[in-house]
């Protein structure tokens, strides 16, 4: 029997993957940014990342993280400090892309974001982050042309 195909996945997956893992550093042991990145970028996958993309999510998200959680908190089900510190990363990054990356179309930043909790988060953490994410890019792209 073969051994299933493994897909590749893109320089902005990977990028996304890298900044989510970034985020949760950052989340978890309060290293500063910078040396996050610097070690991220260290890592030997990463060459197959799209640094550019990386930069843009992981240090926008990171720098704006509280008021990216002042949108996201009114569409929680829950306290905010019962969020994963992995749904938590892929939120602040998704909200990044919806909020400040507009040539990103909102259902691909959804489904990066949902992607992105199926390789990193719980078992149904997906179908949280798919909830609080289709409603905020009604939220923050209302005139997307996508939307309809």
């Amino acid at each position: 029997m073969s051994e299933p195909k493994k897909t590749k996945k893109s320089p902005r997956r990977r990028a996304r993957e890298f900044a989510v893992q970034a985020l949760y550093q950052t989340a978890i042991n309060k290293i500063p940014a910078e040396e996050v990145a610097k070690n991220t970028r260290e890592h030997t996958d990463f060459k197959n990342a799209d640094d550019e993309l990386f930069t843009a999510v992981f240090f926008g998200a990171h720098r704006q993280q509280r008021e990216y959680m002042q949108q996201i908190r009114p569409h929680l089900d829950r306290d905010e400090n019962l969020i994963s510190p992995v749904e938590r990363a892929v939120l602040l990054l998704a909200v990044h892309e919806l909020a400040a990356m507009p040539e990103t179309p909102y259902p691909v930043v959804i489904n990066e974001a949902i992607e992105l909790t199926k390789t990193f988060g719980g078992t149904d953490s997906h179908k949280f982050i798919n909830s609080i994410l289709d409603k905020l890019a009604a939220e923050l792209r209302p005139n997307d042309p996508k939307r309809a």
